[in-house]
């Protein structure tokens, strides 16, 4: 790992708490842009190596996270590809580390799910929705990305399915994603996703140029609330606010947040 005492930056600015009513022991947080080693289009705090950044600014940008969290193992790095794959980090004690070298081996999933401590569930995004997932005694966490394809062909269904659980012991909280009124889709979209679920159409406004602009917040709430989970959070806009926020729709190149829970322990690492 990369420390570099030179990174001004602030936790209080680079990090946004989760709060919600579960048990003390599960840690959560969203990341922002700000207080990082990367610079334009980046800047600052990068977390992705596929973006096109420098390798060299993730790794510190990594590395900064796990020493501003005192997390004690290094969080399990997704690639992601917009499908419905959910990993079960209880299964195995090591998975594949990111680093530029080894990205084509990286685990290939869009959510991740545990229920052993010090396991750090994360996801990446820059407009789609990040989803922390918890029951509400703390011993189940999940960290899941989903899109428009990840909600309609079921990511949050398939996270779901991990917890052995009933389902309304879960809670969920929204992460910074883009809003309806920025993110616009053709008809296509909108036929797939009411084709599903007429209650869907909810989430849909027409525009002047017969496209649609799609909330995909309310989408994921419609799901959860047919499991009965309660929903926090969902207040942020990764494309209308650019001071703390990267967004793929309004600037193309650009880097990535994260969104991250772990059990935590209480023991701090060696």
């Amino acid at each position: 790992m990369i420390y570099d005492k030179g990174a001004v930056r602030t936790i209080s600015e680079s990090y946004i708490p989760v709060d919600w009513p579960t048990a003390s022991t599960v840690k959560a947080y969203t990341t922002t842009r700000i207080g990082g080693f990367s610079q334009s289009p980046f800047g600052q705090f990068n977390l992705a190596y596929h973006v096109g950044d420098k390798a060299e600014s993730v790794e510190k940008n990594r590395s900064q996270l796990v020493r501003d969290l005192t997390l004690k193992q290094s969080p399990i790095w997704l690639k992601q590809v917009h499908g419905t794959k959910v990993l079960n980090a209880d299964l195995k004690d090591d998975f594949a580390l990111s680093t530029e070298l080894d990205e084509a081996q990286i685990n290939i999933a869009d959510g991740c799910f545990t229920t052993l401590n010090n396991k750090v569930c994360i996801v990446m995004t820059a407009d789609c929705l990040p989803i922390l997932l918890s029951n509400k005694k703390g011993s189940w966490v999940a960290a899941v990305h989903a899109g428009w394809r990840g909600l309609l062909d079921g990511i949050i269904q398939r996270s779901i399915d991990g917890y052995q659980g009933q389902t309304n012991d879960l809670i969920a909280w929204l992460g910074p994603c883009i809003s309806q009124q920025y993110f616009e889709v053709g008809g296509e979209v909108k036929e797939a996703f009411i084709q599903q679920n007429a209650l869907y159409e909810r989430a849909f406004k027409l525009t002047k140029n017969n496209k649609y602009l799609c909330d995909l917040k309310l989408v994921a709430r419609l799901i959860l609330s047919h499991y009965h989970i309660d929903c926090f959070g969902g207040d942020w806009c990764s494309y209308s606010d650019q001071a703390s926020f990267y967004s793929y729709r309004r600037d193309g190149q650009t880097g990535r947040m994260a969104s991250l829970i772990w059990i935590d322990s209480g023991v701090e690492k060696d």
